[in-house]
């Protein structure tokens, strides 16, 4: 069964995996290399590496593809907006108040969403879906973008309250019938949390996945070395590295302006909709990065960070007491890095002369 694409094409991530450079910097190879697994699921790549446990076959690696594959194309076939027969489609296709019937797994990524929402003042807000359509970032493309009356028409629609969530029942619920939802901020991280939870179902405490861009890790590679994530530098070749950082049962997630755009009349309209004003984003921050035990709220975060600028996702992540980084244009076209203390402590603990090395696993 083929699922259609969570979105056609990846949201601007700068995440990615060192492995297959560091490999090379630090001996790893031959008996003890990790299972690497790849493929394609929600419109970008996924990479996979796992460490078996030493003597022990818990699956054999020729099993394991199936196992992450079909954990993917659950949630994607859950969550796409893409997808006409996906519950989110048939959940916005209904034009009724009464409470719609959905899995576990899309509810729970409904109450992140929520619960993020309320964090960030609204600036993250999962009915900001007609806006992000409106503007060409959706399933259906734009030769236009709208117009005034059209952004404020739309708007009306909007409002992370005029969708309720109940856990336990496994029910949404919206306040009019007109409300539509992407989750594409949150479903991707939360993908990688399943793909995670699979692997540990399994046996296995040595791993890396990641998705789009979107990673967690848990436990170190061959030989205790740790599981090295690169942060990409805005505006420059794929896969350029503006930061390394060792992690450890963690995941990370990055949004950003500067691969998922398109220009209008010299103006940059970047994938990123502030559901506030309804239009596309326009301050300096270039990308910023969430470190969290889960990668669905990583990715929500980040999102929210990415919409509230420079200034008001800092205030963010001092609020919540999150690990962030964040990447600021500076007004002579370079960058200024910025790190909250929790982030700013992992840095502190990398290795002297530590190889940033560039690639993706």
């Amino acid at each position: 069964m083929s699922a259609a694409p969570l979105r056609q094409a990846a949201r601007a991530n700068g995440l990615f995996f060192l492995a297959f450079s560091l490999c090379f910097l630090t001996g790893c190879g031959g008996s003890d290399s990790p299972w690497a697994v790849s493929g394609a699921t929600m419109g970008t790549s996924y990479n996979v590496k796992v460490v078996p446990p030493p003597g022990v076959e818990r699956l054999a690696e020729q099993d394991l593809p199936g196992v992450i594959q079909a954990r993917l194309d659950d949630i994607n076939d859950k969550m796409s907006a893409y997808s006409e027969d996906s519950e989110l489609s048939r959940f916005n296709q209904f034009e009724d108040t009464a409470p719609f019937p959905v899995s576990k797994e899309t509810a729970a990524v409904f109450a992140i969403a929520q619960q993020v929402s309320e964090a960030s003042g609204g600036a993250f807000d999962v009915t900001v879906g007609p806006l992000v359509n409106a503007w060409g970032f959706g399933p259906v493309k734009r030769s236009e973008p709208p117009t005034d009356e059209q952004v404020a028409a739309l708007k009306e629609r909007l409002g992370y309250r005029n969708v309720t969530v109940d856990v336990e029942a496994c029910t949404l619920r919206k306040a009019r019938p007109d409300v539509y939802c992407d989750l594409a901020a949150v479903a991707k991280g939360y993908a990688v949390d399943e793909v995670a939870r699979a692997l540990e179902e399994h046996g296995y405490t040595d791993y890396m996945v990641e998705v789009g861009g979107e990673v967690r890790v848990r436990g170190a590679k061959p030989g205790g070395v740790p599981w090295r994530i690169g942060i990409e530098k805005p505006d420059a070749p794929p896969h350029t590295v503006q930061q390394a950082i060792a992690l450890s049962d963690q995941a990370m997630a990055t949004s950003g302006d500067y691969r998922n755009y398109y220009e209008r009349d010299g103006v940059r309209l970047s994938h990123t909709i502030d559901p506030r004003t309804g239009r596309p984003i326009t301050h300096k921050l270039a990308s910023v990065s969430v470190l969290h035990e889960e990668c669905a709220w990583a990715d929500a975060y980040a999102t929210a960070m990415m919409v509230l600028g420079p200034e008001e996702g800092w205030e963010l992540a001092e609020k919540q007491d999150l690990a962030a980084y964040f990447i600021v244009r500076d007004d002579t076209g370079g960058f200024v890095t910025r790190a909250t203390p929790a982030f700013q402590r992992l840095l502190d603990h990398e290795p002297q002369g530590a190889p940033a090395g560039k690639g993706r696993a």
